[in-house]
């Protein structure tokens, strides 16, 4: 989950919410099955990262809310992957990736804020292609 790391103190606030606003964000509270609290929480988390980082977007997935490059089908786990398979060259990863290279940086520069974020985030895709994988396999080998 894309929880923000700081859940360890958290101190109150009143906002006043324009209504139309606080229905969407009821309407989406119940969709996604998150109280209001924490949607509100991630979307605010989430609005300050795009800030900072405007290439980023986030998606959610079987695998749960994660980090990817805008206009793409890229994750930002993926294309680190790609940049450290490429030895660490930005220039190598965007030719691979056929993505402009500020594309690659823009995500290095994500990934050295939210390393520990993105790292676990591309242990658990590998996991499931493993898994996915394996069934497969098995698959094939009762038909065979």
């Amino acid at each position: 989950s894309m929880a923000p790391h700081r859940s360890a103190s958290k101190q109150h606030r009143s906002f006043r919410l324009e209504t139309g606003l606080l229905e969407g964000l009821q309407r989406q509270a119940r969709q996604s099955g998150e109280s209001l609290t924490a949607l509100a929480e991630r979307y605010l988390d989430e609005g300050l990262r795009h800030e900072e980082h405007p290439l980023i977007v986030f998606r959610t997935g079987a695998t749960g809310r994660r980090a990817a490059l805008a206009g793409t089908r890229l994750d930002v786990a993926q294309v680190i992957d790609t940049v450290k398979h490429s030895g660490n060259s930005t220039h190598e990863a965007a030719e691979y990736l056929s993505i402009p290279e500020p594309w690659v940086r823009a995500c290095v520069r994500y990934y050295a804020d939210f390393r520990e974020e993105v790292e676990e985030w591309g242990e658990r895709i590998r996991a499931v292609a493993e898994r996915e994988e394996d069934a497969w396999r098995r698959s094939q080998a009762a038909l065979a």
